[in-house]
Parts: structure tokens; C-alpha cells; sequence
């Protein structure tokens, strides 16, 4: 494995990820044997705006029954939203052993281990055949993907002809210096971020026709609001995405409310279709 992805691997290491997940729904005496992925909405949907925003893509085309891959599928929330929601069938890809193996284990307490399958991997190297997939999907992942034009041609390859890619992600605005640490990145040296126009060239140049794309930033600065003021008035919630991120995730997110803010960064959704 490459410097840069034991760097990343690093970055996004929790040791003991499931136990500690366990440990907070135990204290608020929520029964293993009957968890939702409710419960677990603070922690396994680690982008802005969290659940809303993946129903909002899921919306955006036909996905019933879909074969979908998850590219950087952290803990596996999105899958498990596609399969239980849309009756699709999710392979979900991460460079972090840790995240696959807590995906893993919540699909099963969750009963949907049959339609949810997790793998340890580089998005850049997909272990996939050509033409397999309907759907490929990623949120937040290419902030930290150097080779942006591998990355692209490999979700290419492993899309079926006239398969869509879904994309939701994080993009400079403009080109001005980011303060970390970031969510994706404590320094710049794991950070990869480029333009909406850069992704549109590339995509273009791969094969891909633009369906549509939403620019998110006003409500992924008006979820953040939110979550401050809710934070200031009644604390921090029992299960959030400080588990992944621990300390340094008052920082980190706020940070990246005053870029998107400052219009230094910008969040975008789209589709494109092979």
C-alpha cells in the first residue's frame, strides 16, 4: 500500500469503531435485538446533511432492485438506506478495514446482510469486472483521491452502458488557502480538492453524460446552523460523529461551515449516465 493511503487510513482510524457504537446505544438501553437503522442515523451517514441528503440522491433516478456500488461507504448507512428502502442490491468499498468491518456487523444486526455486502479496498483499484454494476454512488470521498482521472475511469469501467454515477461531494470554489483540519483531512497533504468544472471535464472526457447537478451549499450551511444551535441548547447528541471523528470534531466542522460560508468551498450533487 502507497504512503498516501496509509496517511488516509490513518486519518479515518478508530480502533474498537463497533464496540464504541455499542457502548452508546447500551447506555441509552436501546435492545441490539431490535435496533433501526434509526438509532444509528447520527453516526453511519458520515457527509453534510447526513440522511436527508441520501434520500435526495436516491430520488434522482429509477434505483428500485438496482445493483449499486458504494464507493468510500464508511460505515455503511447509505447502503443499508438503498437496500431496505429501494430493494437495492449495495456492495459498499472502503480503504478502511475498520469502517467494513462495523458496516458488516450492522448490516447483520440490522437483517440486511443478504443485501449488503462490504468490502476493504482502494476506489482507485476497484476489484470489480467491467460493465457490472447499474449504479455507482459516492459522498464524499474524492477530497482525498490524488488521481482523480483513475478514480473517475474506474467507476466508468465498472458501470454498465447507460449505468448512472451518482456523486455527492465537497469542491473548491476558488482558489484560496483551506484552514484544517478538515473532516477528510487534518493537513493539506491528504487533501486533494479541485473545481465542479475539472469534474465535469473529466467525467465528459470518461464516456459520462450530465443528467443534472445541484449546487447544496446553502443547505449544507443551513444543516450546520442547525446542528450548532441544537448542540448549544441541549448538548451533544448520544450517538454522533464525534465517535468518528473524536476530539478534534468541533474544529473540523467548523471549519468547514465558515469555507462553505466564505464561498471558499462549495457542496454539489449530480448524476451523470454512461
Amino acid at each position: 500500500m502507497n504512503h498516501l493511503n496509509k496517511a488516509i487510513k490513518a486519518h479515518y482510524y478508530k480502533e474498537g469503531l463497533f464496540d464504541e457504537i455499542v457502548k452508546r446505544l447500551e447506555v441509552q438501553n436501546i435492545d441490539l435485538g431490535k435496533l433501526t437503522r434509526f438509532d444509528l442515523k447520527g453516526v453511519d451517514e458520515f457527509h453534510v446533511r447526513g440522511a436527508e441528503v441520501s434520500k435526495e440522491l436516491a430520488n434522482y433516478i429509477d434505483l428500485e432492485e438496482a445493483h449499486v456500488l458504494d464507493v468510500g461507504c464508511g460505515i455503511g448507512g447509505p447502503s443499508r438506506m438503498l437496500a431496505d428502502e429501494f430493494n437495492c442490491t449495495v456492495t459498499g468499498i472502503d480503504l478502511s478495514a475498520e469502517f467494513i468491518r462495523t458496516a458488516t456487523k450492522f448490516s447483520k444486526l440490522l437483517n440486511l446482510n443478504d443485501h449488503t455486502t462490504f468490502i476493504q479496498g482502494d476506489a482507485c483499484e476497484l476489484p470489480f469486472k467491467d460493465d457490472v454494476f447499474d449504479v455507482v454512488w459516492t459522498q464524499h470521498v474524492q477530497m482525498n483521491i490524488l488521481d482523480k482521472n483513475k478514480f473517475y475511469s474506474e467507476i466508468e469501467r465498472v458501470l454498465r452502458p447507460k449505468g448512472h454515477f451518482i456523486y455527492y461531494d465537497i469542491f473548491e470554489n476558488e482558489d484560496s488557502e483551506v484552514t484544517y483540519p478538515m473532516p477528510w483531512a487534518n493537513t493539506e497533504e491528504q487533501s486533494f480538492l479541485f473545481k465542479t468544472e475539472e469534474l465535469e471535464a473529466i467525467l465528459t472526457k470518461s464516456g459520462f453524460f450530465k443528467v443534472k447537478n445541484t449546487d447544496q451549499t446553502k443547505a449544507g450551511i443551513k444543516f450546520f446552523e442547525n446542528l450548532m444551535a441544537k448542540a448549544k441548547n441541549i448538548g451533544q447528541p448520544k450517538i454522533g460523529l464525534d465517535i468518528l471523528m473524536g476530539d478534534t470534531t468541533k474544529p473540523k466542522l467548523s471549519n468547514l461551515m465558515n469555507h462553505l460560508k466564505s464561498g471558499k468551498l462549495k457542496l454539489e450533487s449530480g448524476v451523470y449516465r454512461k
